[in-house]
């Protein structure tokens, strides 16, 4: 099986306060993206590792939807160079409006907001609530100590054998967008509680 992807959302944090190699790494999978044809959606912002994704895309003529809550647009940190941009009420209807504009899912390095997307997204990939692919880019090995607790969660058994690779891992962007294109999703029924 191979899925094409016109939009994949891409969930990373907005921090200033990193590793300018991250900032990099960032600008640079916007970039990429943009040169394969495929759109970005994003949470909207202008700084951080979220600018620098939306700038790198917007310098190599890619398309960029930013989807933000009305609260951190009120906070001045909405990006207002964007090809559209969504405002929603709340972080919810902001996580359900980027999953319905995305064929995919990738995170970069972040936080808080970054990991709660990208769970939820694997969440609604399991109980195929969406048969969408999710990947983590490991920049600079950011993600080594979360890969290895999901592999200690599958080896408790609170993470089923079949969900294991849900979550595609890659440190370089060419590598995930063809394992994302590629890996199979379990259906629903294929196992049982």
């Amino acid at each position: 099986m191979s899925r094409t992807f016109r939009r994949v959302a891409v969930y990373c944090g907005s921090s200033t306060r990193v590793d300018p190699a991250y900032l990099t790494a960032a600008r640079a999978v916007g970039r990429g993206l943009a040169e394969r044809g495929i759109a970005i959606v994003y949470g909207g912002g202008r700084v951080g590792l979220m600018g620098e994704l939306a700038e790198g895309a917007l310098a190599a003529g890619g398309e960029v939807i930013g989807v933000i809550t009305e609260t951190l647009l009120g906070l001045e940190v909405g990006h207002d160079g964007l090809s559209e941009l969504f405002v929603t009420q709340g972080m919810q209807s902001r996580k359900t409006m980027m999953s319905q504009l995305a064929d995919a899912f990738i995170a970069l390095p972040g936080g808080w907001g970054t990991l709660d997307e990208l769970f939820e997204a694997a969440t609604w990939t399991q109980l195929n609530h969406h048969m969408k692919p999710v990947g983590l880019l490991n920049i600079n090995d950011y993600y080594n100590g979360l890969i290895a607790f999901l592999m200690h969660a599958e080896r408790e058994g609170f993470v089923r054998p079949s969900h294991a690779g849900m979550i595609q891992v890659s440190h370089d962007l060419t590598t995930l967008l063809d394992r994302l294109q590629r890996c199979e999703i379990p259906r629903l029924g294929a196992w049982k509680p």
